[in-house]
Formats: structure tokens, sequence, C-alpha cells
């Protein structure tokens, strides 16, 4: 069986790592450089950094973060938000960033995905899919949960695999900030409709949420951020679950 991941998220807006409930309410909670080395520190598979404003001066602020964090990180960094052309994506990798998310860019042209995995490889790209439950089906939303579309999350995930993409980074608008567990039907639809990796975020409180998105909803990995950032849990604990839950873990620091 694949070694799962814990991997940490850090919400990036203005040069710094922000926390909210369903994408609004956002609130300073740190530097993402000396967060991202505290939690690669604690035993975190991967960082990801989510510019969640995207405009051309964020994205010029996310591509210095990534640079400065690379230097010093060991394990595998994603950076998504305002990533719209092949051009954008190379961008972000000669920056620093081993992966890159696509989101609104993917549902608006989705042959970016194919394009970016054919210039640099499927491991380098990243489909970003936010969904919320409406309509008796997980609508799938662009534009850092404010926009609705026509489309269908499970049936979204299968085309940008198909596509090309390496990954589903799947994240719950209704958990979002939550803190009270993984949308694990969702997690677990998506992660039997495809082959690749399927990355749950959105609605950890604790230990046992992060260990149920793999155990229960499938999910290779599971993505977490105010838990941590507000010291309720650490990543220690969060790896102690997944492994007595019997599932195969890189071991905490």
């Amino acid at each position: 069986m694949l070694t799962r991941r814990l991997i940490v998220c850090l919400d990036v807006q203005g040069g710094r790592v922000v926390k909210g409930v369903q994408f609004v309410g956002l609130r300073d909670v740190g530097d993402p450089v000396e967060l991202a080395m505290r939690y690669e520190a604690e035993g975190a598979d991967e960082i990801v950094f989510l510019d969640i404003t995207a405009s051309a001066e964020e994205r010029a602020t996310l591509l210095d973060l990534a640079r400065r964090t690379a230097e010093r990180l060991f394990i595998p960094l994603t950076i998504g938000g305002g990533i719209r052309t092949v051009d954008d994506i190379a961008a972000a990798l000669r920056a620093g960033a081993d992966k890159v998310a696509l989101n609104s860019a993917a549902v608006r042209r989705p042959e970016v995905l194919t394009e970016g995995a054919e210039r640099f490889g499927a491991q380098c790209v990243v489909a970003s899919i936010d969904a919320k439950w409406e309509d008796d089906r997980y609508r799938v939303y662009t534009h850092g949960g404010r926009t609705p579309t026509d489309l269908e999350a499970v049936g979204w995930a299968r085309e940008c695999a198909a596509r090309g993409a390496g990954e589903i980074l799947l994240t719950s608008i209704d958990r979002d900030g939550s803190r009270d567990g993984y949308d694990l039907r969702l997690t677990d639809l998506v992660a039997s409709a495809v082959q690749v990796p399927v990355l749950a975020s959105g609605g950890a409180g604790s230990a046992a949420h992060a260990r149920d998105a793999i155990a229960v909803g499938h999910a290779d990995a599971a993505l977490v951020a105010g838990i941590l950032h507000d010291g309720q849990a650490t990543v220690a604990e969060l790896k102690r679950a997944m492994r007595d839950a019997g599932l195969p873990v890189r071991e905490a620091a």
C-alpha cells in the first residue's frame, strides 16, 4: 500500500497566511515561510500555498514566497491561485514549486491541464476542485468558492484526470473551516471515480477526521490547516492517528 500523506495548506493573502470559514471571514495566522518550515520540521509530507485572491500582484507575491520557501524546504511544495496558462505553470515551477494547482483556469479552458501535463509531466499538474452540495448534487465552484458552474464534481474530477491531471485537490466548501470533519461521501465518490490520488480538504477538526478522510473516504492524503495554525493538534498527533488505524505513513519528527 502506498504511503498516505498529511499535507498542510497555507492560504496566502498579501504575503501572509490567512484562514477563514467557507472561504470568508479571513484572519491573519502568520508568515508563510516560517509556517512552512515549522510544519516540515514537525513531519508534514507536503506544503500547499494557495493565493486566495489571485490578482497579478498577489501572484507575484506568491512566486516570491515560493522562491524563498523552496530554498529552505525539502518536502514537495504545491502552489495555486491565479495560474491561468502553461507559461504561468512554468513560472511557478521555475520559482521552486514541485506542483501547480489549477481551478478556475481549468474550468474555463480544460486543455490547460493537458498542455501542462504534456510539457512538464502529469505529476506537476494538480486539478483543484471546490465543491458544494446543491440541488442534490455536488456543484463545482470557481473563483475562491464565489462562482457556481454547471459542472458536477465527480464527473469533472474524472474529466480532469483524463485530461492529464496527476492529482485531484478536492475541497468541500460546506465543510471548509467548520472543523466538523471532511465530507467523506464527496471524497469517496471522487476517489472511486478516478485513478489518480485524491487530496481531501475542508473540515479537519481532529486527528480522527484526518484518519477518516483516508480510511473511510479513501483519499490518498488529508489536507489540514486551521487546527494546526491554532494549536489544536500537531502533525505528530495526526500521523499517530493514521498509523494507529493501520495506514502507512512517513514518521513524523
